[in-house]
């Protein structure tokens, strides 16, 4: 494992700490995006069939229990405890994501690396997971209600993908064998897809200013 990926890898979990440290915190979950978040679910689920029948290593396993679980966990916490539940902005939480999931569902049987089931949902996720911040980002343009935590989450998770570009671009110079393309295309796209956020968290940043998207 390079420090790309391992930086990757613990940028992305930092982001899931803020974000239930945000909620535990707070005990809210406004401004936050329960359809991004069962999105990310599903992504996790698809992808991490092989945890009953393939063993990596120690890491791979724990890594992929805690992301499976806090998914599970931050789902459970905005649908069904008490306070925080209540906190949620359902009313304008309202992107249709199965305009996300048919697309990816059909581009991963159409376009996979081999036609197999658990190869197929695998490349599901990958497709899914490019734009599983969509109805987070949509929530944020439509209520500017982007607090510290809420901004700082969605940050680290640009920043997660970004690291994996840079581990991509690492092994495809070290590794002579090393070929990824849906995957590659598939991480451009989600990167892209935060660039606008990133200006503006930036722009904030430096002016000092509350976080706002343009509507």
């Amino acid at each position: 494992m390079n420090i790309f990926r391992l930086a990757g890898d613990m940028t992305h979990l930092l982001s899931i700490v803020v974000l239930l440290l945000k909620i535990s915190a707070t005990r809210s979950c406004r401004g936050l995006s329960l359809k991004t978040q069962e999105l990310y679910a599903l992504v996790f689920i698809t992808r991490y069939l092989d945890l009953f029948y393939r063993y990596i290593s120690l890491y791979n396993t724990v890594m992929k229990i805690v992301f499976l679980a806090s998914s599970f966990m931050i789902i459970y916490y905005m649908r069904f405890h008490r306070v925080v539940k209540t906190t949620y902005d359902k009313d304008q939480d309202t992107f249709r994501y199965i305009f996300l999931i048919a697309p990816c569902a059909v581009l991963a049987l159409a376009i996979n690396q081999e036609f197999s089931p658990t190869e197929i949902l695998w490349t599901f996720s990958i497709y899914l997971e490019a734009v599983a911040i969509l109805p987070q980002l949509v929530l944020l343009q439509r209520t500017q209600n982007i607090d510290n935590l809420t901004g700082n989450y969605v940050f680290l998770l640009g920043g997660y993908r970004a690291l994996y570009l840079l581990n991509w671009i690492y092994r495809f110079f070290t590794e002579p064998n090393y070929r990824q393309w849906l995957v590659w295309i598939a991480g451009i796209v989600q990167t892209a897809v935060y660039v606008d956020f990133f200006y503006y968290y930036i722009k904030s940043w430096r002016n000092n200013e509350k976080l706002s998207l343009p509507s």
